[in-house]
């Protein structure tokens, strides 16, 4: 993606070339993956070819393809491949303060997600370890942010959590996008050094519910693909040991209602998930729960 744009002066069909800022970017950047991911998704969901899309929306091949990979197209393209595949394309500006204030005033639209995540980072925060809440990365054109991270020594954890799956498609993607792109995006902006992560652990963590046990169940191949290690990179984390060396993915069931270090458990891996009763019966469950807790 070129980092210029072309402004016109005044009524004057003469241009001049600027650079476009980098927060302009990035959001051009977020834009475009995130308008890439829902195009993709919903060709997937509809079993076409990307040769298909292009003839049923007009556009070229070419720039299908590069719209899926996340890299800026033209207004025009995006709306003529969403009417296409049956999306509404919006283009919305917001006051990210306005947003950032609201967000603050509605904490039980997501209060059991933020509760898992402040469990983690305060056990994590016991070992010593750097700790990082929604933390951005942005690796070329993919761009996105992570729950929870802890970094230390060249070992690294990223941890994603999940209350529930509406769409295993879509968390998929998230969670694969951030396998691949998070850790290089780090090392180069911690400056890691040439020889980069030690060891790397990626962890998805699930709400303990019957709600989620019912999808691990139903859906059992496709988490073993996504999530194929034990999770015993974790338990070194958090016990303030050292996780072996290499890169590791792994999914855990948790109850953030228990604190770690509880004699009761905390988090339960994948493959005790045929075996385990729920915690809770679903999301709404747990959050009352959660504000019972205080």
């Amino acid at each position: 993606m070129s980092d210029q744009v072309f402004t016109p002066i005044g009524m004057s069909p003469l241009r001049r070339s600027v650079p476009i800022a980098p927060a302009a970017l990035a959001a051009l950047t977020r834009v475009a993956v995130e308008a890439g991911q829902g195009v993709r998704a919903e060709r997937a969901r509809r079993g076409w070819t990307l040769r298909e899309v292009a003839g049923r929306s007009g556009v070229a091949l070419g720039v299908v393809q590069r719209i899926e990979a996340g890299e800026v197209s033209s207004l025009e393209s995006y709306a003529r491949v969403a009417i296409a595949l049956g999306l509404r394309l919006s283009l919305t500006l917001l006051d990210e303060r306005a947003r950032l204030t609201s967000a603050r005033h509605s904490d039980a639209e997501d209060f059991v997600h933020a509760a898992m995540g402040e469990a983690e980072a305060r056990a994590l925060t016991r070992t010593g370890r750097a700790i990082g809440i929604d933390e951005p990365y942005q690796h070329y054109q993919f761009a996105g942010r992570a729950d929870v991270l802890a970094w230390g020594d060249r070992d690294l954890l990223h941890i994603e959590n999940r209350t529930q799956f509406p769409n295993l498609q879509d968390a998929a993607g998230s969670y694969n996008a951030k396998r691949q792109y998070l850790a290089r995006s780090l090392a180069d902006r911690l400056d890691i050094g040439p020889r980069g992560w030690r060891s790397v652990t990626h962890v998805m963590a699930c709400l303990w519910s019957a709600e989620v046990l019912h999808v691990l169940r139903l859906r059992a191949a496709t988490f073993e693909a996504l999530c194929p290690n034990p999770s015993d990179q974790l338990s070194a984390w958090l016990d303030g040991g050292r996780p072996a060396p290499g890169t590791t993915s792994a999914l855990v069931l948790l109850d953030p209602l228990v604190p770690f270090g509880s004699r009761k458990r905390t988090i339960a891996s994948l493959a005790d998930a045929g075996r385990l009763d729920p915690r809770h019966r679903g999301y709404a469950e747990a959050a009352s729960a959660l504000r019972r807790a205080g």
